[in-house]
């Protein structure tokens, strides 16, 4: 289809390139014409041969134009303006192609002829939430941009293990525990009986107890040291803290579990900070480190009795140059370009953990996990989670040693992320720190009406601001599966006053996918460093930039045929293409009165490119914004030609054949979404 014309058009221009100029050159960038009245693709080489040839453009331009054909899928190749190869493509072919590659499900985004994929193993790190309490809105962001990312990859052919990173060590998990202890009075067994209360919703629970301990520590000064307890007895993995902290993380985690799966979005391992600490993660790539010299104790000045990193050294200047970048959130003084690896106390801070867990993704460490199953999907996929149980299982799965890594983390997070990278080069492992990708975002908040619905209040400062930002530690946010129960309503009312059925179980469904169809919509048509003001209005509203009108798209389409088939009971959408002849295409797509016909499956054709821009660019927001203008230039044709009526049957033929490839299209574009289509809507 359209990138395997891209491929074909690039090796070619090479191989003539060399032919009549024997030069080697690389594979030219492909631009797009302003209409395609001027062709469907446009080289522009021809202006940096110039100078290697020196000779004008246009003549280059002249002189390879003879040359380039035959190239399977172009009719035609143009010489334009001062030196431009414009190349028209055969319509009729690409049309057929699409729609037998659509037809019979092999358009998956496997890589085909001229597709580089370097790659080994990517690793796509997403949501880690701390298992402290229930997620909230922010995390929905970040679960939904590493599913769409993970989505993306695997439909061009990639190999993609997705990780959830589990901080069932660090101070938030230490701080519900201090809040059990110190604030309730409740043992291991009294947490253990909550858990297992049916009519307790334990995440829920420690979402209260958790603010309640911050206010306790605005109170008490002298508090902070029942954390520090309570965050060593942890690490150590030693009492009734320890045990308290893991009841709490494991029950935590597994309603994390069920909440993202009401938006789609699965794991398949559970990495846990507990395991990088009591397997001694830490501490080989701890003695790496200080072998090495990329770490240093300080017995004097403030981090006295610490173990620290300074971001330079080792680094290539342009690690050293992006931890001083405006993102990060701590000052760049001489005194204070380093970073605390192991505080005073022994205890090891977060971003030394994680130095550890990264030198394992990459399998530099020289050490494994133990894994067990946690979870299993109602389709039987498995989750795993690391163990201290070394002895893997007879059919155990391999995980890690990737060749990319990418961390799905928000922006205030930068600052640690580029201190791991800067560990990375100090260590000499420059092509690693390379493949290490921080997958950042910007925060999500909730607009002022959207905030007052889910019942915050709202005061004048948070409505000039236009929108309201969440805190767990000050108990303000909306709850991630309060969020997506009150969607769910709102659809379901939508659903009711459409009337697309009166099945109850149908009105869920319905309800369901369209509720989960706008919250995935509204968090990926924003680019990843846009501040989010989530509203509900705007989200589930059926015209517009949104999911519902995605899936409304899709779902008219599907009624065009669902229609046709009721009063001709011998038609089959797969024929379509035996009964459309390529004369017929070509006529049907040629000319003025064919324009707006080929400009929409050109667009239908061009679902693998915009994928390669979204993975190039780490921005799932492209295909977002490509499904919506597919979106769009099927709803004009709609408005426009009125099929069913349709006097000339074959001119119904080919009509019906495009509405094929569009909805096609659309529907694998949306399921990249992580958006299911409802039957009527």
């Amino acid at each position: 289809m359209f990138l395997d014309i891209q491929n074909r058009v690039r090796a070619r221009f090479v191989a003539v390139v060399g032919e009549v100029f024997s030069l080697e050159i690389n594979k030219p960038a492909l631009a797009y014409p302003p209409s395609v009245d001027l062709g469907e693709l446009s080289i522009t080489s021809c202006f940096e041969l110039a100078k290697q040839l020196r000779q004008p453009p246009r003549k280059i331009a002249e002189q390879l134009a003879t040359r380039l054909l035959p190239i399977e899928g172009v009719e035609r190749v143009a010489v334009a303006g001062a030196g431009y190869l414009n190349l028209y493509f055969d319509r009729a072919s690409l049309a057929a192609d699409l729609f037998r590659t659509r037809e019979v499900g092999v358009a998956s985004g496997l890589p085909r002829e001229g597709d580089a994929l370097p790659y080994g193993k990517i690793l796509v790190e997403h949501t880690s939430i701390n298992p402290n309490k229930a997620a909230h809105i922010g995390h929905l962001r970040n679960a939904v941009l590493g599913d769409a990312f993970v989505r993306l990859l695997r439909f061009r052919g990639h190999t993609v293990e997705v990780e959830n990173y589990i901080d069932n060590t660090g101070v938030q998990v230490a701080d519900v525990v201090v809040g059990f202890v110190h604030l309730e009075k409740k043992t291991v067994t009294d947490v253990r009986r909550l858990i297992d209360d049916p009519a307790v919703r334990f995440d829920y629970y420690c979402w209260d107890l958790y603010a309640r301990v911050f206010q306790y520590y605005e109170v008490h000064e002298d508090a902070l040291a029942l954390r520090a307890d309570a965050l060593k007895s942890i690490e150590e993995g030693h009492g009734d803290l320890a045990a308290m902290a893991d009841l709490i993380s494991t029950a935590v985690v597994r309603t994390h579990l069920e909440t993202m799966r009401r938006i789609n979005v699965e794991y398949d391992l559970l990495v846990q900070e507990s395991e990088i600490l009591r397997l001694d993660f830490w501490k080989s790539a701890f003695e790496l480190m200080k072998k090495i010299g990329a770490i240093r104790f300080e017995d004097a000045g403030k981090n006295r009795g610490c173990w620290v990193m300074s971001l330079d050294e080792g680094a290539e200047p342009a690690a050293a140059s992006s931890a001083a970048s405006p993102e990060s959130p701590e000052p760049k003084s001489a005194e204070e370009d380093v970073k605390v690896i192991v505080r005073s106390n022994g205890t090891v801070t977060y971003v030394g953990k994680d130095i550890a867990y990264h030198l394992w993704k990459f399998g530099l460490l020289g050490k494994d996990f133990g894994y067990e199953r946690f979870y299993v999907y109602p389709d039987g996929h498995p989750v795993w989670r690391t163990s201290l149980n070394l002895a893997p299982p007879a059919t155990g799965p391999a995980f890690g040693k990737v060749a990319v890594a990418y961390a799905v983390i928000d922006t205030r997070q930068s600052y640690v992320q580029n201190v791991v990278r800067a560990a990375f080069h100090a260590l000499g492992y420059h092509e690693q720190a390379a493949n290490l990708h921080h997958f950042a975002y910007e925060v999500v908040g909730l607009s002022p009406r959207c905030a007052e619905e889910m019942g915050l209040k709202v005061d004048h400062e948070d409505r000039e601001k236009g929108y309201i930002e969440v805190s767990g530690r000050k108990g303000l946010g909306i709850k991630a599966d309060d969020l997506i129960q009150q969607l769910i309503e709102k659809a379901a009312e939508e659903v009711g006053s459409r009337e697309m059925t009166k099945d109850p179980a149908e009105q869920n469904a319905y309800a369901t996918m369209i509720a989960v169809g706008a919250l995935r919509y509204f968090l990926l048509k924003f680019t990843r460093r846009s501040i989010i003001a989530f509203d509900f209005k705007e989200a589930l509203a059926f015209e517009g930039e949104t999911g519902p009108y995605l899936q409304y798209s899709v779902v008219r389409a599907r009624n065009i045929f669902r229609k046709f088939e009721e009063s001709h009971t011998d038609f089959k959408v797969a024929s379509l293409g035996d009964q459309v002849s390529s004369e017929e295409l070509k006529d049907f797509l040629a000319g003025d009165s064919g324009r707006s016909f080929w400009e929409m499956t050109l667009l239908a054709a061009q679902l693998e490119v915009s994928v390669d821009q979204a993975i190039e660019g780490e921005e799932p927001a492209v295909v977002a914004k490509y499904a919506f203008r597919l979106a769009q230039a099927f709803n004009n044709f709609y408005h426009h030609h009125h099929i069913l009526n349709e006097p000339d049957s074959a001119r119904q033929r080919l009509l019906l054949y495009l509405v094929h490839l569009v909805s096609r299209t659309l529907a694998s574009a949306l399921d990249l979404l992580g958006t299911e289509v409802p039957e009527k809507m």
